[in-house]
């Protein structure tokens, strides 16, 4: 879900460097009112760093990559999920990929805006977890990922065939498959502790249908 260096140009940069501090301010100012968040973003943060690192792909016009979106909204909450994914970020800049940095609020809101929307939609009317129900997040998430992808290309510096991205598009049918899997194990783990206040502290509560 990377747009590398090159492909938009700075004054749109700048323009999405103020969309991103609005995202993450509004992130930050939830935070400070719940303490817990605070520790679950940092919790997030590490958790997307090894699934990014564990992972990636050069595909058509940017990269196929292990986020691990779900199990982190799932198990921490919107709010650390998403300054996870910035603090995640920032992190694989400073020490994998300093190329990157450039187009750090791009790739955040590549990855923040689809969670927001997904939240305001599916996501609020969870009630019990189960494997159909971590499908149709995952499904919508990774649909609105691969769209801000291509949202970036089309306005980009750079002309990108559209068969490029349908095949980086369709690169993420296999994270859409296999992600599922993982949330579920996590959520059972997460629920065997429930009764641990570390775990009630560092974790959200859901049930398993």
């Amino acid at each position: 879900m990377h747009i590398e260096p090159g492909f938009v140009s700075a004054a749109k940069i700048v323009v999405a460097d103020g969309a991103a501090l609005a995202v993450l301010g509004a992130c930050a100012l939830a935070a400070l009112r719940r303490p817990q968040h605070i520790v679950r973003a940092l919790i997030a943060a590490a958790f997307f760093t090894a699934c990014m690192q564990s992972f990636h792909l050069k595909v058509g016009p940017s990269e196929l990559h292990f986020l691990g979106a779900m199990p982190m909204y799932l198990t921490l909450g919107p709010v650390p999920t998403l300054l996870g994914f910035a603090l995640g970020l920032l992190a694989q800049g400073l020490l994998f990929e300093p190329a990157d940095l450039v187009h750090l609020s791009v790739n955040t809101l590549s990855l923040a805006l689809p969670l927001l929307v997904v939240h305001a939609t599916l996501g609020r009317k969870v009630e019990r977890v189960d494997v159909a129900t971590v499908l149709r997040l995952d499904g919508a998430y990774y649909a609105g990922v691969t769209a801000m992808v291509g949202f970036w290309l089309a306005i980009g510096e750079v002309a990108t065939p559209l068969a490029e991205w349908l095949r980086f598009a369709g690169s993420y049918i296999a994270v859409v498959a296999l992600e599922p899997l993982l949330t579920i194990a996590i959520l059972a783990i997460v629920a065997r502790g429930r009764a641990m206040s570390i775990v009630r502290l560092c974790f959200e509560q859901r049930r398993l249908a």
